[in-house]
Formats: C-alpha cells, sequence, structure tokens
C-alpha cells in the first residue's frame, strides 16, 4: 500500500504574469523583445521550484492586466507572482491582486546588477525600470486593501532568488493547510487545557478539514491486516530502526500490526496528518491499541504524515508546516534543563521524525509508559546535530492562533536511555531564562522540533497566512 504524502501530494500553484508599459513600444522597438526575453527566465527559474506554475504571458496595458486576472482567479492560484519588467501602471496589476483570491508577489528582477551607463540610450535603460512601479503598487495596494510584498535583485541574482523560493515554500506550506485533511483520533488527555482545540478554528484560521475518527476505526482495519502485510512491516520496522534488548517480540508484532492499520486508516480517510490519543483499562483493545501506536506513528511522521500523541491537533499541524518546510518535525516537549552543559534537553515518549534523527533511531521496549496506560516499544533518537529550530501553534485568549518560533542547536552530550526522542539544545543563554521566555510566549506544552534555521520561512508563512509570528529570544 502506498501512503500519500502531503509534500508528494500537493505542489504549490504559483500564477506568473509580467508586464511593462505599451506605450514604450512604438517608440523604442527593441525594449518589447529584450523584456520577453527576461520574462521568459524568470519563467524558466520559476520552473525549477517545487512548484506547478500557470504562465499568463505579458500584458501591456489595464484590459490585458484584466484578462490576466480572470486566468489566474480561474486557475486558483497558491500565489501570484508579478514580474515587473520596467515601468508599468497600478492599473495593470491592481485587478490581478483583487479577484484572484491568492496573495501576489511582486518582483523587479533588472538583467544585470548595474547598467552601462557610457553606452545606454533611453530605451536600454527602461529595461532596467522594474523599481520605477513598485512604490506606485505599494501605495496602490494600499489603498484597495491588499497586502504589499516584492523581492528586487537582477536575473542570476542568487539571494533575490532565494527570497523568491522562501514566498513560494511558503505558499506551498498554505496550500497544503488551506487542503490539508488532519485526523483527530480519541480523547484529550484528561486535564491538558492547553492542547484542547475548538475544531472550527483549524479551518477557520488556516483552511482545511478536521475529520474526527475513531479508534475502533483503526481497530477493524488492524484485525484486517494479513500475515505478508505483518512480515513486510516487521521488515521495515527492522530495517529503519536498531532494536535494543528489551524489545519483546510480541510487542513489536503488535506494534507492527498497528502500523500497519494506522497506514491504511491514514489511505482511507485521505489524512494529512494525525493526533491521537486513547486511555483505555486493563488491558483491554482499545488500551492496546493506543499503546502500540508509536512505531507506525514515526514511520508516518518520516514519510510526510506528521502523527503525534496527546490529541495535540495544532502541534500535528506545526509539524506539517515543518515538514513542507524540508526541515522534519518531530513531537517535542521540556524534559529536563542542564545548568553545567547550558543546554535545554527536549523531546517526548513516542513518535518521531525518524528523517532527521542523528544517527539510526533506536526501538526500546517499555513495560510501562510513564502517565499513560499499557506497555510496549518506544522511539529513542538524537535528533541531527546542529542548527533547528522550534516550531509552536499557539493560541491567544480571543482564539487567535499564532506561529511561535526559537532558533537554537542541537549539541552532542548524554541522554537517558528510557525511550525518549531527547535532544540537548544549547540556545546560547541561560536555559532557565530560555524556558521562561519559551513558556510566556503562548506555546503549549508541545511543538515541532525541526531541523535548520527557518525563521526567515516562518515570517513568509505568517504574512501568506495572517498568523502572528511570536520570535522568542534572550
Amino acid at each position: 500500500m502506498t501512503v500519500r504524502t502531503a509534500a508528494v501530494a500537493r505542489r504549490p500553484r504559483i500564477g506568473l504574469v509580467a508586464g511593462g508599459l505599451g506605450a514604450y513600444w512604438p517608440q523604442f522597438p527593441d525594449l518589447l523583445p529584450r523584456l520577453r526575453r527576461s520574462a521568459d527566465r524568470v519563467t524558466a527559474r520559476m520552473r525549477e521550484f517545487d512548484a506547478d506554475v500557470v504562465d499568463v504571458g505579458f500584458i501591456s496595458d489595464a484590459r490585458e492586466g484584466a484578462e490576466a486576472a480572470e486566468r489566474l482567479r480561474a486557475a486558483d492560484c497558491d500565489l501570484i507572482v508579478g514580474f515587473l519588467t520596467t515601468y508599468m501602471t497600478a492599473t495593470m496589476l491592481v485587478p490581478v491582486a483583487q479577484r484572484s483570491g491568492a496573495p501576489v508577489l511582486l518582483i523587479n528582477l533588472q538583467p544585470a546588477p548595474a547598467m552601462d551607463h557610457a553606452s545606454f540610450d533611453t530605451g536600454q535603460w527602461l529595461a532596467y525600470c522594474g523599481a520605477c512601479p513598485l512604490p506606485e503598487m505599494a501605495n496602490a495596494f494600499e489603498r484597495v486593501g491588499v497586502p504589499f510584498r516584492s523581492v528586487s535583485g537582477h536575473l542570476e541574482d542568487e539571494r533575490a532568488w532565494e527570497r523568491i523560493g522562501r514566498w513560494i515554500r511558503a505558499a506551498g506550506v498554505r496550500s497544503v493547510l488551506r487542503h490539508g485533511r488532519h485526523g483527530l483520533m480519541g480523547h484529550l488527555y484528561p486535564g491538558m487545557y492547553d492542547v484542547s482545540t475548538d475544531l472550527t478554528m483549524v479551518p477557520g484560521h488556516l483552511g482545511g478539514h478536521v475529520e474526527v475518527v475513531e479508534f475502533d476505526d483503526l481497530r477493524v482495519r488492524v484485525e484486517q491486516v494479513k500475515d505478508g502485510e505483518l512480515t513486510a512491516k516487521l521488515d521495515e520496522t527492522r530495517e529503519a530502526f536498531s532494536l535494543a534488548d528489551s524489545v519483546i517480540e510480541d510487542d513489536l508484532r503488535w506494534a507492527a500490526r498497528v502500523s500497519v492499520g494506522l497506514d491504511r486508516l491514514v489511505a482511507d480517510f485521505d489524512l494529512d496528518s494525525l493526533a491521537y490519543y486513547h486511555r483505555g483499562l486493563d488491558g483491554e483493545i482499545h488500551e492496546r491499541l493506543g499503546a502500540g501506536m508509536i512505531l507506525g506513528s514515526s514511520l508516518l511522521t518520516a514519510r510526510g504524515v506528521p502523527a503525534c500523541g496527546e490529541y495535540e491537533l495544532r502541534t500535528s499541524l506545526a509539524m506539517l508546516i515543518t515538514g513542507r518546510l524540508g526541515a522534519g518535525g518531530s513531537f517535542t516537549e521540556l524534559q529536563a534543563l542542564d545548568f553545567t552543559a547550558g543546554v535545554v534537553e527536549m523531546g517526548h515518549d513516542g513518535p518521531g521524525h525518524l528523517a532527521i534523527s542523528e544517527r539510526k533511531p533506536l526501538l526500546r521496549g517499555l513495560g510501562v509508559y510513564h502517565g499513560k496506560r499499557g506497555w510496549g516499544v518506544s522511539v529513542e533518537f538524537d535528533v541531527r546535530h546542529g542548527p533547528v529550530t522550534l516550531v509552536g501553534l499557539g493560541q491567544s485568549r480571543d482564539g487567535r492562533y499564532r506561529l511561535v518560533a526559537a532558533e537554537g542547536e542541537v549539541v552532542p552530550g548524554p541522554h537517558l536511555k528510557i525511550g525518549n526522542t531527547t535532544s540537548r539544545v544549547d540556545f546560547g543563554c541561560d536555559p532557565g531564562e530560555w524556558t521562561d521566555a519559551w513558556s510566556a510566549s503562548g506555546v503549549g506544552h508541545h511543538w515541532a522540533l525541526a531541523t535548520g534555521r527557518l525563521l526567515p520561512e516562518l515570517r513568509a508563512l505568517g504574512a501568506l497566512t495572517g498568523l502572528d509570528l511570536v520570535e522568542v529570544s534572550v
């Protein structure tokens, strides 16, 4: 069975329109062909991104701008890029911005880093004049109520293309959130007020759909697992993990069986993420299912369908965000502070993102899960050493969602051997002071621990989604 992943299934759709002022064409016959060559180069570079590009061509006046706006509206784009090849009036792009229903990014990429001032005439200068209309566009967008954003550079300016790519990646995350299907299975961990989520707020703030599923939906699929499927899952598990001596074969086989059922559940409900918890009692089937989730959830997360425990819907969404940014994202909470080494220890007794482990993950057998019922196998690893970003999805008193993030570095050091996904994170300051600042951000109990430095991407995502971004530092 093939499990669809969000990253593969939903590439962002990027609309592209280039333009310049048609009054110039009869005055400077060589100008339009040159600008079209620049537009072709932009199209080629845009197609190098992990996105579907809808190119509606070159516009020269307000009428053509209105026609382009209708074509882009019909294309249902996640982001529209307007290439200002030279001066153009706001009337040419305001309809695009107003009618498309998508965020708009304006780019001003002149042909080269600088003009040859000694030899250029007016027509050649105008090919470098894309900056001229930017203030006009910003003013007009402000007055018609359209957010303004732009990137300026030159055609082969890799810094500019990295900034453009940042907006495209953010549009990809926005697309997954707008169209995503997020599974919520079981019930709230008793007493966790911060985890409690109003399901209407997910589509209200992010779009998408929350699919409420039952542990019985998993139970019937686990009951249907065939011997061949179980064997294949056990082979996959032994390839992905090292097994500690504490792993009991019956517990491993049960976790693998639940994993196959989870694969089928995700496929049948077409889920992009999953959050779950069930307490259970006295070893009955639902308790055993809840205790057997960690292996399958970790394998799903590594394949792009984040799954996390304790009914943490907002954290599964944070993991989806970081995963779609190519940074992984492991289910994480605070564990302890090491004031001697100056680090914060964080992780979880449960699902981890195997693709960002520093070394081959370990499966450890546990006779008890602290604070939870049941027993079985748990995942133990350390997130890849180097720069990391913590990303959580908080909620304020007025119900608004906010992104909360902090950058640090995972460093080597001692770890407990208790089946936790523990990482030692250095934030360059006193661990206690950082912990106080992080806790005061409104982040909640859990978050995603992702690789790399993501604050620039998160700023772009906040701008496209309307989510405030709280950047925590000391």
